[in-house]
């Protein structure tokens, strides 16, 4: 295959994130902060060299590609299938907010990725529509002798998913991957046989 790397970057923090609020498929723009890391970030992830830049369509994820994008001399492309969890009825809430109204589902959700909030998708059922999106890529880059990088501008929730699930693992080895902080990235390699975690948790 020619897709030999995907880059996985998270978005630029918004003032959800500053406040701790769950995001999910609320549409929250990045704050100054925000916007500063993705200017940040951009450059240093476009000495990747990515032949395809795709994101999430969600506002928050959709900015930080254009800033990647504009570095990269690329258009990115919009992609539904990779937007974040949807977090149902959670959406909006701080933690101790949802830890009140609904006790221990917090732990619940960060330590079984088959398990959903009150209206909303497990880590599980994000995985089934968001790796479809790498195995096209992957065949969109066939046929090259020569390596290729493809980049995904995404979520949190959608990158751990994403990599957990490429990368085979066992569910209840899911919630190992630390959580990305705002404009950090994962990188997975092609080798021999399968993808690989070559990097997780880089930053500007």
């Amino acid at each position: 295959m020619s897709l030999h790397r995907i880059v996985l970057a998270r978005h630029g923090r918004t003032t959800w994130n500053a406040e701790s609020r769950m995001q999910g498929r609320l549409d929250p723009d990045l704050d100054d902060l925000g916007r500063a890391q993705a200017l940040a970030a951009a450059p240093v992830l476009a000495t990747y060299e990515p032949t395809l830049l795709v994101a999430s369509d969600q506002v928050r994820a959709w900015r930080t590609a254009e800033a990647v994008a504009k570095e990269a001399e690329l258009v990115p492309r919009p992609e539904p299938r990779l937007r974040e969890t949807a977090l149902g009825e959670w959406e909006g809430l701080t933690g101790p907010e949802v830890e009140a109204g609904w006790p221990g589902g917090l732990e619940a959700w960060r330590t079984d990725p088959a398990w959903a909030p009150p209206g909303g998708e497990s880590r599980v059922d994000v995985a089934r529509r968001a790796v479809p999106v790498l195995d096209e890529l992957a065949d969109e880059l066939a046929g090259s002798d020569e390596h290729q990088t493809a980049m995904v501008v995404a979520h949190g929730g959608t990158i751990g998913a994403l990599t957990a699930s490429t990368l085979g693992w066992p569910l209840d080895a899911w919630h190992s991957l630390q959580p990305l902080h705002n404009c950090a990235w994962a990188v997975l390699e092609h080798r021999i046989d399968r993808w690989r975690l070559r990097a997780w948790g880089l930053g500007a």
